[in-house]
């Protein structure tokens, strides 16, 4: 097990400063950093105002003369909050348009953009297409529904090699607005706060919930000021539907507060799971729990037992996604038993990269990048889950009448970098072995695409170029305690501060070197059934280990002492009205034993 520290610890600095220094925010920018203020939300000016000039006539022209309008729904949580922010603020407006005018499009599946939806666009009469968070490089669709008459308003951020000049392109990336890590739903949000100015209204700020969810939802930088207010300042007050019943649902796992992490880890994969394992009517559900003029409609009970009564939509779009993520998580493991079966035959191990090369069907191209991220995150490795395509293209022979056709194999997928052993560029590595076709995405979360015949110089310039790579993870710590030296109210100081984890902000990890520990220390909770090893140390701090074994307990009972390395993070545990200090174990290794403690 290896561990460093992010810094030297220096005596002068508390323990928040410590940490958030560790994490790049200057000495004199902290109190800032824990004290923002609607000051720190930038102009919408910064998106450019001739767009938003642009974009707000096309929409009000479009609403005045009862023309239809088209609101393409990203399949993602932030393609659904920007959809939503929008439906929302339009409908406190303008209800009658968006009852009898508008229509919005769900994907089938996880894609994204326009690709899917011109059958769809070139079989209705729509004068408006709005596509909140997607769609900013579709240049060709663009070029070709401007060529059929159509408007196109493009709510975006991510990023695009130049400005279309077939649609009016509000995105953050291609302006001067200055926060690049705001998401879609930011995007969309500042959009309606320039019509809020323009029509002399104030509704924009109803959404900042889903405004705050769309932001974690796509892990945007919380070292972004901006970006950590909204998110801050939304989770204060949640409005939503969809969103306060789902977190009255996993109140318990959530705690007394919403946090980043917290929405993280049990808000949003339930968004996520409906996009990459619901079916249509599904998506559509969870979408309208979303929208307030929907979400409180009485429907007809899909409850076991409750046939022929009734309950909300809202309550019945919260079962449904617990139950497409129950299907997912099957599907998932499923997937998983695969792979750990493919590392064994395919010796899949001796490489730096987890490359794993599929046959149609194998794993459902929808959860191969969740399950991509579950490989990558246990064997701490970059991770390619990769399916066979077979790819047809005529042969431009001059000679050849007709055009050949010819045939050639590529398996495409997603990709995965390893941030705990260093790679946290691996799009970059990608590119540079020459081997590739593409690697489009987020550097440490992409798609791939390979042809086979590049497959095994792929395996050897990745070898080459992650040569230096870790064979283990490396634990990056803000304290290092020696022995029982751990100060129970350094652990609550710093558990206290669970509001400011996410995207660039990293949990706080402590390290104990040489603790020793004997078996009175020791207990094993619940033995039958998910065993939780417990550490109490003298000064009472407890050391907790989830999801631990009989065997694992007896290995560290064994007679005399034995001395750990311990990798935790801070927890606090409140009981009785007693608040105990404690460190919930990621990792540990037995350094000595001995049958006598000096």
């Amino acid at each position: 097990m290896k561990y460093k520290l992010i810094k030297e610890p220096d005596n002068s600095l508390s323990a928040i400063q410590q940490i958030l220094y560790n994490r790049g925010i200057s000495l004199n920018q902290i109190h800032h950093y824990l004290n923002t203020s609607d000051l720190d939300i930038n102009s919408f000016d910064g998106l450019g105002i001739e767009n938003l000039k642009n974009a707000a006539a096309a929409l009000v022209s479009t609403i005045q003369n009862k023309k239809n309008m088209l609101i393409v729904v990203d399949s993602d949580c932030d393609g659904y909050t920007s959809s939503a922010i929008l439906l929302n603020y339009l409908y406190d407006l303008f209800p009658s348009f968006i009852e009898n005018n508008v229509k919005y499009y769900i994907h089938e599946g996880k894609e994204h953009g326009l690709l899917d939806v011109m059958n769809y666009i070139n079989e209705h009469d729509f004068d408006l297409i709005i596509l909140p968070d997607s769609s900013s490089n579709d240049y060709g669709y663009h070029k070709e529904l401007y060529q059929n008459g159509k408007k196109i308003i493009i709510l975006d951020h991510h990023e695009a090699e130049y400005i279309s000049p077939y649609a009016i392109i509000i995105n953050n990336q291609l302006s001067d607005y200055p926060n690049k890590d705001f998401s879609g739903a930011g995007i969309t949000w500042q959009f309606c706060r320039f019509l809020d100015k323009l029509l002399g209204s104030n509704n924009s700020d109803n959404y900042i919930d889903l405004v705050a969810l769309g932001n974690c939802g796509d892990m945007m930088s919380l070292k972004s000021i901006e970006t950590k207010h909204i998110i801050n300042k939304g989770f204060k007050n949640i409005q939503n539907p969809f969103f306060y019943y789902m977190a009255d649902k996993n109140s318990y796992s959530l705690g007394d507060k919403l946090t980043p992490m917290g929405v993280a880890f049990y808000i949003v994969p339930f968004i996520n799971a409906m996009q990459r394992s619901g079916n249509l009517e599904e998506k559509e559900l969870l979408f309208k729990s979303m929208l307030k003029y929907e979400a409180f409609k009485i429907i007809p009970s899909t409850k076991r037992g409750c046939k022929g009564q009734t309950e909300k939509l809202v309550e019945q779009a919260v079962r449904t996604a617990i139950n497409v993520k129950n299907r997912q998580t099957r599907a998932q493991d499923a997937g998983m038993e695969l792979l750990e079966n493919k590392i064994i035959s395919d010796n899949l191990l001796e490489h730096k990269v987890l490359l794993f090369l599929l046959e149609p069907g194998e794993i459902d191209k929808n959860i191969a990048g969740l399950i991509a991220n579950k490989m990558m995150a246990k064997y701490q490795r970059p991770c390619c889950i990769l399916t066979k395509v077979e790819e047809i293209e005529e042969s431009i022979i001059l000679t050849s009448n007709p055009p050949q056709e010819y045939k050639y194999i590529t398996y495409q997928g997603s990709a995965r970098g390893c941030d705990k052993v260093g790679i946290n560029n691996f799009k970059d590595i990608c590119t540079e072995t020459k081997c590739i076709m593409y690697a489009e995405g987020h550097q440490g979360a992409f798609g791939l695409g390979i042809k086979e015949s590049q497959i095994n110089s792929f395996i050897k310039e990745t070898d080459r170029i992650l040569k230096d790579m870790s064979d283990e993870p490396i634990y990056y710590v803000d304290y290092i305690y020696n022995g029982i030296d751990v100060s129970s109210q350094a652990i609550l100081d710093i558990a206290s501060l669970d509001d400011l984890w996410g995207k660039d902000m990293d949990e706080p990890m402590v390290a104990i070197h040489d603790l020793k520990i004997n078996e009175k220390m020791i207990t094993l909770m619940s033995p039958d059934k998910k065993p939780t090893l417990k550490i109490i140390l003298p000064n009472k701090v407890s050391l907790i280990k989830f999801n631990s074994s009989q065997e694992e307990y007896e290995n560290l009972c064994s007679e005399g002492y034995i001395a750990i390395d311990v990798v935790g993070r801070c927890n606090q545990n409140i009981w009785m009205n007693y608040v105990n200090a404690q460190i919930l174990i990621d990792d540990y290794e037995i350094i000595s034993k001995a049958k006598y403690y000096f």
